[in-house]
């Protein structure tokens, strides 16, 4: 009970201090970084045996860049593909459903997983929504895409 008054306490001196200063009370928690497609392409790929199924696949080596951003709240912004609607599963994609990796026209970088942070939302193919959610790099698991946006969200921002 005591900690609670301190809180509410120093919540009222801070928008005190604000309404004299004429500067607002800053949030400490960071905004997303914006990230585009562009920037997902500092990626290269050398083919790698895979003896579990019996092929050679793309593995991906992250370059600085990208790296930088793992683990990281960020929003992207593209083209929604739904994959498996009843499993809640959806890509993102820097291009269109006809262009997409899958498609032809553009490569693995160019599109990610969205792990939804709240399943049962549905969408169009080729819906243009801007995501918000946690970037996780993926080189290891062959069942999954290069990125991940964990706990994906819409994101309403700018």
């Amino acid at each position: 009970m005591k900690n609670l008054r301190y809180s509410i306490l120093f919540l009222c001196i801070g928008l005190i201090a604000s309404a004299f200063t004429g500067q607002p009370v800053r949030s400490t928690k960071a905004e997303p970084a914006k990230v585009n497609w562009e920037m997902l392409r500092d990626v290269t790929f050398k083919k790698k045996w895979y003896p579990e199924e019996s092929i050679y696949m793309l593995y991906p080596t992250f370059g600085p860049a990208v790296q930088k951003l793992e683990g990281k709240e960020i929003t992207i912004k593209g083209y929604l593909i739904p994959f498996d609607v009843e499993s809640n599963v959806f890509f993102l994609s820097a291009f269109p459903n006809s262009q997409c990796f899958f498609c032809g026209g553009g490569g693995p970088e160019s599109v990610m997983g969205l792990k939804m942070k709240s399943p049962g939302k549905r969408f169009k193919t080729d819906e243009v929504q801007t995501f918000k959610g946690t970037l996780k790099l993926n080189a290891a698991d062959i069942y999954e895409l290069n990125y991940i946006l964990q706990n994906a969200e819409i994101h309403y921002g700018e």
